[in-house]
């Protein structure tokens, strides 16, 4: 009889977990359709003591009625498994071995899993010795364990191997867990995809890995496939086998983000193609078009305008793709934007075709294939789109960190392993991200005021380039025009900025006051063709209110660098 908690409460499982380790047992309800993995981490987070590696405990129904006991698999829905009675019961339990027939006693096996001979099958797994690993395993050693130098597992090594399948078959079959995880919680499908082994993730997929497990940073393999730069097949073999799309990272860059920031153009064509948002934005309100626009990744920005991304998205900073691209200095990229025709938008035919055999863990049920006759051709970039991303000037180069006019909190206080999660397109100081007020930036780039202070102090002979009309309104105030260059050489009490306009514009304009709303400060790249960018009009958009500016009551201004607190 499959479990009911009670006749009242249709669609809700009563379950009693046993944690042996530490001598508790809890009585928890969940929802039928709720996943194995969200059930651990409430059961988890209602015990007394925290356990050690929890992140490799697992849900252990015991043996009954003559069936084997198992682990539950975490990407499957708790009510897929049946109980006895009206109350289930599950072990939360360190995962191991499940022995079914093995007459060796504690001793003997003890003796096995000496670091001796769990050394050796180490050897034998990098060596792809596959007769020794199959005789260790069939002797009862338990093959998931960590490396005492590095934390890996045997199945992480062995997914980094030239040829890495009859080696992670063998291992499957001698009781190795699919979803054990090294001591910094990745999977061998996490590294399968950081090694960029097609292979690798092929076999585990076949051998029935989820393309969702999630590692200590809860990040999943997908996720990794375009940070890492790997081969767009690989991305595609994901999705084809129901990756979930829109797993974040602590900056709220999703997969869109990254693959735009490494300008991986076929893979963000396989995202967009199975449903990934083209306007999604991470922590500082930036969609991918703002990454591209700040990382000169020009394809990826053809790309998404050619599905038809929102080209007037703002981000928390009140700017659009192509102010960020001017402000950057990319010029080209900025013009493409601008003049990109909603008519010429063309979005994908039919819908993505994804493997029959496997289950989503999204929906509990299964996904039937789409009429394509091919994954591969369905989601190749189009021949008139190729032809648009071999047009000249189309570089995909990014360019230097010292060559980006932004200075961000964010950049600061983000993990160091990741460079990538700072977040460049924004001018405004980040603190969703926890108390910045003492991380002060070393650039001369955009920063803010102190709320302590009213007066900007600014460094003198910044350039900073008019973005709003400005016309005098009192003596000794400067007028300025969109796109002229404007070289800052002070600041009053009262929040205004002192300076003269420079070049040909300037001829004639003795240097005045103006506000520092009107300008943004940049790095030239291309001064002459500054004005040709700026001179079609003002920008219009209707401004919108940042979760910055509605959490905090500060000052912000676009050119004052940050004053560090004494």
């Amino acid at each position: 009889m499959e479990g009911e908690c009670s006749e009242g409460a249709e669609g809700w499982l009563l379950v009693r977990v046993h944690v042996s380790e530490l001598n508790v047992q809890k009585s928890l309800q969940f929802p039928r359709d709720q996943l194995v993995w969200d059930v651990k981490q409430q059961c988890l987070a209602a015990l007394p003591k925290e356990l050690k590696e929890s992140f490799n405990y697992g849900l252990f129904c015991p043996p009954v009625n003559g069936k084997a006991g198992k682990f539950l698999d975490e990407e499957r829905r708790l009510g897929d498994y049946p109980f006895n009675g009206p109350v289930g019961y599950l072990e939360l339990k360190y995962k191991r071995r499940v022995y079914k027939m093995l007459k060796l006693d504690e001793k003997t096996l003890k003796t096995l899993h000496s670091r001796a001979n769990l050394r050796r099958f180490l050897e034998h797994v990098t060596h792809s010795q596959l007769d020794k690993i199959t005789k260790a395993c069939a002797k009862g050693l338990d093959p998931n364990f960590h490396c005492q130098d590095t934390g890996e597992t045997p199945l992480t090594i062995a997914a980094g191997l030239k040829s890495p399948g009859k080696v992670l078959i063998a291992l499957v079959n001698g009781g190795a867990l699919l979803d054990y995880r090294t001591k910094d919680g990745s999977t061998a499908m996490h590294r399968a995809v950081e090694k960029n082994s097609l292979e690798a993730v092929k076999t585990l997929l076949e051998l029935g890995a989820s393309p969702n497990y999630k590692d200590g940073k809860g990040l999943t393999p997908l996720y990794l496939s375009v940070t890492n730069k790997t081969d767009p097949l690989l991305c595609e073999t994901l999705l084809h086998d129901h990756a979930t799309i829109g797993a974040t990272d602590l900056q709220g860059w999703q997969e869109v983000h990254q693959a735009c920031r490494n300008g991986l153009v076929q893979n963000l064509d396989h995202l967009l193609f199975y449903g990934a948002d083209m306007n999604a934005r991470n922590a500082s309100g930036n969609t991918p078009l703002h990454v591209c626009a700040v990382n000169a990744q020009d394809s990826c920005a053809r790309q998404l305008l050619f599905r038809g991304c929102d080209k007037e998205a703002l981000n928390y900073a009140n700017q659009t793709p192509y102010q960020v691209a001017v402000i950057a200095g990319n010029l080209e990229l900025a013009e493409v934007i601008k003049n990109y025709k909603a008519d010429e938008v063309v979005p994908f035919r039919g819908p993505p075709r994804y493997n029959p055999k496997r289950r989503s863990a999204a929906w509990g049920g299964w996904w039937t294939a789409g009429d394509r006759s091919s994954l591969a051709s369905s989601t190749r970039i189009p021949a008139e789109f190729d032809a648009i991303l071999r047009r000249p000037g189309g570089s995909t180069a990014s360019p230097c960190s010292l060559e980006r006019p932004f200075s961000s909190a964010s950049s600061s206080i983000s993990d160091a392993s990741h460079p990538s999660h700072e977040d460049d397109a924004s001018i405004l100081t980040d603190k969703s991200a926890g108390d910045t007020s003492d991380i002060i930036s070393d650039s001369s780039g955009v920063g803010t005021s102190n709320s302590d202070t009213t007066t900007c102090s600014l460094q003198l002979s910044t350039t900073v380039v008019c973005l709003q009309p400005y016309e005098p309104t009192a003596p000794g105030h400067l007028r300025l025009a969109q796109g002229d260059i404007v070289e800052v050489v002070g600041a009053t009490d009262e929040g205004l900025l002192e300076g003269a306009v420079r070049g040909a514009a300037g001829a004639g304009r003795p240097a005045g006051l103006f506000p520092a709303r009107c300008v943004q400060e940049v790095r030239l790249r291309h001064a002459n063709n500054l004005h040709q960018v700026l001179a079609s009009g003002p920008i219009h958009h209707s401004r919108v209110t940042g979760r910055r500016e509605m959490a905090l009551s500060k000052t912000y201004s676009a050119t004052a660098p940050r004053i560090k607190k004494t």
